[in-house]
């Protein structure tokens, strides 16, 4: 079974500021490593289209479309809150990274195109999973995976889409988006408390909190996804798997106070694997969202890779 990696350059031409953790540069150490550990040639290759704005208002308002828009600057920066900024070429780069998730789906569900492709990594920027139905925040412009998981419930047959999210912060927007639908079973693990303070009080059904203190280690991680995660994933029988992968919960993050190490992102990768090949013909898509140390940044991603290509 094949897995595309789903990537553009137009991705580099977003930038929050000088000396910005969310950077360009986060998409070449990904690469680089994928090269010189021998995976880089055991994917498929894929460049990411533009998302269409009829798939950014599938979960996203007009006016938040709007907005994101007309705030692109023609030169330097419009910040809009203190994290997130624009630059000129950031709605190119929102527009591929939004895209990407949608071509995925479309990769995993069409049989003519690709028939043993069922994997795929979208390795994009600006990330996507705090920004809300309305508000942008947290780094991210676009609800990435929220747009793939439009698309995908809009393919006959398909009406139960599971989101996952590993990132260290909690993902809001996701939430925001998919609360009380009952075609999305959102589960998120998250340090907490801790950006952006989510309210854990009476979430919607279909809604798994997970979360869990600074400090966090590999044995706890592990535990509160195999009792949080698994029985809510396999009670519901998803017929594909989206990940919101952010790799900031690794013990050499800047910006968090988890402990994790690299082999912890093929054990989760390779749990939900078990479930996509369970419930979801194999089908599964990850997207980046968080993950900031450069020199660390590529070795967690490429255990994420070796057990999204080992099926």
């Amino acid at each position: 079974m094949d897995t595309a990696y789903i990537t553009h350059a137009d991705c580099a031409l977003h930038s929050g500021g000088e000396q910005h953790p969310e950077c360009k540069e986060r998409l070449s150490a990904i690469s680089k490593h994928l090269i010189a550990n021998g995976l880089w040639d055991s994917l498929i290759h894929i460049k990411a289209r533009p998302a269409t704005r009829q798939e950014i208002v599938g979960a996203h308002s007009e006016p938040h479309f709007e907005a994101i828009s007309e705030a692109i600057p023609i030169t330097g920066l419009h910040y809009i809150d203190p994290d997130t900024a624009v630059s000129s070429g950031s709605l190119k780069a929102a527009l591929r990274a939004a895209g990407a998730l949608a071509q995925a789906v479309d990769l995993v569900m069409d049989d003519n195109q690709h028939p043993s492709l069922k994997r795929a990594f979208c390795a994009i920027r600006p990330p996507g999973h705090h920004a809300e139905r309305d508000h942008a925040m947290g780094f991210c412009l676009f609800n990435n995976i929220a747009v793939g998981a439009r698309h995908a419930l809009s393919y006959p047959g398909i009406e139960r889409v599971a989101i996952v999210d590993f990132d260290v912060h909690h993902g809001n927007g996701t939430e925001n988006i998919f609360a009380a639908d009952p075609q999305v079973l959102f589960c998120s693990a998250f340090q907490h408390p801790y950006y952006p303070f989510t309210d854990l009080q009476n979430p919607a059904n279909n809604i798994v909190h997970v979360p869990l203190p600074a400090g966090t280690e590999s044995v706890s991680f592990r535990q509160a996804i195999e009792q949080g995660w698994l029985p809510q994933l396999r009670n519901f029988r998803p017929q594909i798997i989206l990940i919101s992968a952010g790799f900031d919960g690794s013990r050499h993050d800047p910006l968090a106070n988890w402990l994790l190490e690299a082999e912890d992102y093929y054990w989760v990768t390779d749990q939900l694997g078990q479930i996509a090949d369970e419930f979801a013909e194999n089908r599964m898509i990850s997207t980046l969202e968080g993950g900031y140390n450069l020199d660390h940044l590529g070795s967690c991603v490429a255990e994420h890779l070796r057990a999204l290509v080992q099926y």
